[in-house]
């Protein structure tokens, strides 16, 4: 069974940091462009960064550009979001996903995705 495992949320104040890791169990995911996505309550899932199989291209929502960070280790298997600057409406369920082509913000890309990790920003 492979399965994404989300960690590092968490309760922030605004203006805070943190971040969160992604580590694939089952297979590794070296070959694979991996993502994050978000979801508020009451709102659609929402692309915020991705990131390509070798690391060396990377997308990211204009609402998080220049705050948020990703990147990977494939020697570790593991993709990171760090978020700095955090905003209340960065509040969300944050997911992390893989996948191996089409269009980078589009969730229907993405073939694995993890159960999600809670990030709260109080203001």
């Amino acid at each position: 069974q492979v399965q994404l495992v989300e960690s590092g949320g968490g309760l922030v104040q605004a203006g805070g940091s943190l971040r969160l890791s992604c580590t694939p169990s089952g297979r590794t995911f070296s070959s694979y462009r991996m993502a994050w996505f978000r979801q508020a309550p009451g709102k659609e899932r929402e692309f915020v960064a991705a990131i390509s199989w070798s690391g060396g291209r990377t997308y990211y929502a204009d609402s998080v550009k220049g705050r948020f960070t990703i990147s990977r280790d494939n020697a570790k298997n593991t993709v990171y979001l760090q978020m700095n600057s955090l905003k209340p409406e960065d509040s969300a369920v944050y997911y992390c996903a893989a996948g191996s082509g089409g269009y980078y913000p589009s969730p229907v890309s993405y073939d694995y995705w993890g159960q999600g990790t809670q990030v709260t920003v109080s203001s």
